[in-house]
């Protein structure tokens, strides 16, 4: 039975990819290490921030995480003035709200950034709790983010639905136990769906709490 819903935030509650394409490219310019559009495919597969500096950087310390985390958040934050929420998702947490069935983000970004972001495109009433990649040890494909919302919500794994838009966050859910609907564009639709996704959806018009529902009914 349907109890809970988890959301990933970038490029499912939030059209925040553009943005974070431009914040990274400017900032790994900033240290001497352009990259290219193909190369950069590698900051949307759910990474916690530390893992993408390192897999650009090298064996970066923990001192050098923390100033060039902060130098790419305002770069970010530079970037994220037109940033929307993505379409009907705004409807489909109303309507979350009104059946009583909690939600969470389950991001592996920043908490500060996070937040941020909620607090910009004003949908962090919905949420009753976020968990970030602060609060894990380990960002996607680990299921840690999605294990941890779902024990903040009292809720069973195997009777929440996450919305993830990458390979690596469809199998975070999909290990963590839950059942996984895909956002993304239709050339992505087949790698969500080979990782795991139950189906693939290109936003959240016309998606209602009844239909996600049927996903729980018995086969």
């Amino acid at each position: 039975m349907l109890k809970s819903v988890i959301f990933d935030l970038d490029g499912v509650i939030v059209d925040s990819h553009p943005a974070h394409l431009r914040a990274w490219k400017k900032f790994l310019a900033s240290v001497g290490k352009p990259v290219t559009e193909s190369e950069l495919e590698f900051v949307f597969d759910g990474r916690k921030k530390e893992e993408i500096l390192r897999h650009f950087l090298g064996d970066v310390n923990r001192s050098e995480i923390q100033a060039h985390s902060h130098q790419k958040d305002l770069f970010f934050n530079e970037e994220a003035k037109d940033v929307n929420a993505i379409a009907g998702v705004r409807e489909l947490l109303e309507q979350l709200n009104r059946a009583g069935l909690p939600t969470a983000v389950a991001s592996c970004g920043s908490s500060k950034r996070v937040h941020y972001i909620l607090d910009l495109v004003g949908l962090r009433r919905y949420f009753k709790t976020v968990v970030t990649g602060d609060d894990v040890s380990s960002g996607k494909p680990d299921p840690a983010v999605f294990l941890k919302a779902a024990r903040k919500l009292d809720v069973e794994p195997a009777n929440s639905l996450a919305f993830e838009d990458s390979v690596s966050g469809v199998r975070a859910a999909r290990a963590a136990g839950m059942k996984c609907l895909g956002i993304a564009a239709p050339h992505r639709a087949p790698s969500l769906a080979e990782a795991g996704a139950h189906d693939v959806l290109t936003d959240f018009v016309g998606t209602s709490v009844s239909e996600i529902q049927k996903l729980f009914l018995p086969c």
